[in-house]
């Protein structure tokens, strides 16, 4: 039941802008879209390990900052005299080194912190956070600091036979997303299904079983919290060049709250999960927001989030799972045919 969900999503959010007329509501999608990502990316690490992460907001500042520097430029001094000049460079060029350079970040952090887990593994996860925040915030001559780096070139892509095509337009950006979108979510997928999906779940249900199976442990948490923090990284490019201005605030702890509540509530550990949380949690704030005031928009979320917690503790695709396997169950039953036992007849005496 549950597999025909990310199709479905594909093809509604594939033709949903071609029926908006409402820059609003397409920003919005855009925003959600990268949110969603960044789910995924959590999901990877919290569903399929059972690892969580609570600084994962920094993976998607260090993309952002690293994608807009390489497309503005920069110069900075650093000690003993020496000087760092960049011109300003193709923003596709400041994508890839966005993926690279946070996917590095998060292989330096899994090698240090998994050999610790459980509380010690969040601590450092969180204190890696406010670290990058800081320098963010303080190293002014680089970030610009709370004044934050404005002009960030949109998005160019080559198109072959058309040149470089700047993406302006939020259509354009928002077919941007869906396809890293799409691209993620494949890659999750093909992880999730191989040899080195198996380990990951092998650890996250039974570490020492899994450890007895020759399984090592420290090497295949970091190969995960790399491309996490990759496609982590992948998203802040993108909301970067989107949004055009970024500064320490990107760095927010409740970004990583919102990338948690859409991992829990769709469901940890499915593929399809973070979407659908992804796309409730993102959306639900601008739904309420014409309705109600901000006071009460926000307890109303809180509100639908505990539900969904006591109703569905697994989550909302585990739950309509279970739902598909109890109907299936009862048409499978129901088609049985009945044995009726025939009355026996007692002879007169």
């Amino acid at each position: 039941m549950t597999r025909f969900i990310a199709p479905l999503f594909l093809v509604v959010f594939a033709l949903l802008p071609l029926g908006l007329t409402d820059p609003y509501l397409l920003n919005a999608l855009i925003i959600t879209g990268i949110l969603t990502i960044c789910a995924m990316s959590l999901n990877l690490l919290l569903g399929f390990t059972g690892q969580l992460s609570l600084g994962h907001v920094a993976f998607f500042g260090i993309g952002a900052y690293v994608s807009a520097l390489t497309a503005l430029g920069f110069d900075v001094s650093l000690p003993f005299g020496l000087r760092v000049t960049h011109e300003g460079g193709a923003p596709l060029l400041g994508f890839l080194l966005a993926i690279l350079i946070t996917g590095l970040a998060g292989y330096l952090i899994g090698r240090l912190s998994f050999r610790v887990r459980g509380a010690y593994f969040v601590i450092v996860t969180i204190s890696f956070a406010e670290v990058v925040r800081l320098v963010a915030l303080n190293w002014v001559e680089l970030t610009q600091g709370p004044l934050a780096l404005t002009a960030i070139p949109n998005m160019v892509l080559p198109v072959p036979g058309l040149g470089d095509m700047a993406l302006r337009s939020k259509m354009q950006n928002y077919y941007l997303v869906l396809a890293v979108a799409v691209a993620s979510y494949l890659l999750i997928a093909r992880l999730v299904a191989s040899r080195f999906g198996r380990a990951m779940r092998g650890l996250k249900e039974n570490e020492s079983l899994a450890l007895s199976l020759g399984i090592n442990a420290t090497r295949t948490l970091t190969v995960a919290a790399t491309i996490s923090a990759a496609m982590a990284g992948a998203a802040g490019s993108l909301y970067a060049h989107y949004i055009r201005i970024i500064d320490p605030d990107v760095f927010l702890f409740s970004y990583t709250v919102t990338m948690v509540i859409m991992v829990v509530s769709g469901g940890k550990g499915t593929l399809a999960g973070p979407l659908v949380g992804g796309i409730l949690f993102g959306l639900l704030p601008v739904a309420l927001r014409p309705v109600m005031a901000p006071e009460a928009q926000w307890i109303v979320y809180g509100a639908i989030l505990i539900a969904i917690l006591f109703l569905m503790p697994r989550g909302i695709v585990p739950a309509l799972e279970g739902l598909g396997e109890r109907i299936a169950a009862r048409r499978k039953a129901g088609d049985k045919p009945t044995d009726v036992m025939p009355a026996k007849m007692g002879a007169n005496p």
